[in-house]
């Protein structure tokens, strides 16, 4: 690891740090939990039911709050519902003890966003979610509210994932678009860059006019363990539409797909970043990271879209094709990665277009 490189860690300097216990973790790290450019984060046996979501502020810690806000513990060993609706605190596997030049930034796995699931990172004298400060050390804790969807979790389930980072390497528009010259970062579109790489949303009719999807109010329990399991007719409402546009209905959560199709360069890592309010009633991403390779021929790809989770706010919105809804921010790797994102990965969103999270078979051909 050379420690006067910037930029985002990759798979083997992080692997370097649970070596030498600046990354700890209760159980043995499990297999494949370290991936091109960030650190899977892993269930406790315990989680708190809570009245309030909460930060602990300066100068106090997580476990000094808890009685100010905890309504009863759940035992999570043997597997437990998280309610649509309520706020849980789980205490995490993993433990920091991160030197004074690393810091860090968390974010839900695309897989936990897919399924509106909120779930954020809280530490020790923490006044943000999500953000771990420059030397952190001690412990890790996810915030989960279940918001469309009642799930069963259980220890070791992986919801949120880890960025280390060394100083700032986040390119300008000017970089940005030196790098779109030489690597061509979006196609389906023309590239806006405007503080980052901007894209849209895809609303054209397409095959069979489907252009998305919306939850639906009162389902069943989603086992975060069963894979290709859920009929998606049972958790979904199909968007279908000869119009290019539709109207986001307040509290509604939507699965659409962005118009651009996305190359992560091996040396870089991405964050999406939700669009600026002003531009509309309504909230775009969940998930923000793309690791190295995502999209990209050097992890065998040719672009991959971006999925949108999108909830509308205080009004119903006119969402139109082609519409900017969020922009990506390019980082630099400090080195790149052993393995890239899709190169003999289990990468579930490789070439990816418009797609239910892994919990879903395949929707019905009809």
């Amino acid at each position: 690891m050379k420690k006067d490189t910037k930029g985002v860690l990759p798979l083997q300097d992080l692997r370097d740090l649970a070596s030498t216990g600046a990354i700890k973790a209760s159980t043995v790290f499990a297999k494949g939990q370290i991936q091109p450019a960030s650190l899977d984060l892993r269930l406790g046996h315990r989680a708190y039911r809570l009245r309030a979501s909460f930060l602990p502020g300066a100068r106090r810690t997580v476990t000094e709050r808890l009685p100010d806000f905890e309504m009863h513990q759940i035992d999570l060993t043997n597997g437990a519902v998280l309610e649509k609706g309520c706020v849980y605190l789980v205490p995490l596997q993993e433990t920091l003890c991160l030197p004074d030049d690393l810091d860090g930034v968390a974010n839900a796995k695309s897989s936990t966003g897919r399924l509106d699931l909120l779930t954020r990172t809280v530490t020790d004298q923490g006044t943000e979610f999500d953000r771990i400060p420059r030397g952190y050390t001690g412990p890790l804790y996810a915030e989960i509210c279940p918001r469309s969807f009642s799930v069963l979790v259980r220890p070791g389930m992986r919801l949120n994932q880890l960025r280390l980072r060394r100083g700032q390497a986040i390119l300008n528009d000017r970089e940005l678009t030196t790098l779109h010259g030489s690597d061509t970062l979006v196609s389906g579109g023309p590239a806006l860059i405007d503080d980052g790489l901007g894209f849209s949303v895809d609303l054209r009719p397409g095959a069979k006019n489907l252009l998305g999807y919306r939850a639906k109010p009162h389902t069943g329990v989603i086992d975060l363990d069963r894979i290709g399991h859920y009929a998606p007719r049972d958790f979904w409402e199909e968007i279908r539409s000869t119009q290019d546009y539709i109207i986001l209905d307040p509290g509604a959560f939507y699965i659409l797909v962005s118009r651009e199709a996305v190359h992560i360069p091996p040396d870089y890592a991405a964050e999406m970043a939700p669009y600026l309010s002003m531009v509309g009633e309504f909230r775009v991403h969940y998930a923000g990271f793309f690791d190295p390779g995502f999209g990209h021929a050097a992890a065998g790809g040719h672009g991959a879209r971006g999925v949108l989770e999108v909830r509308c706010h205080e009004a119903p919105f006119v969402l139109e094709h082609g519409q900017i809804v969020g922009r990506l921010v390019y980082e630099r790797m400090a080195a790149r990665p052993e393995t890239l994102y899709g190169a003999g990965l289990a990468s579930n969103y490789q070439g990816q277009g418009l797609k239910l999270s892994k919990h879903f078979a395949p929707p019905d051909p009809t």
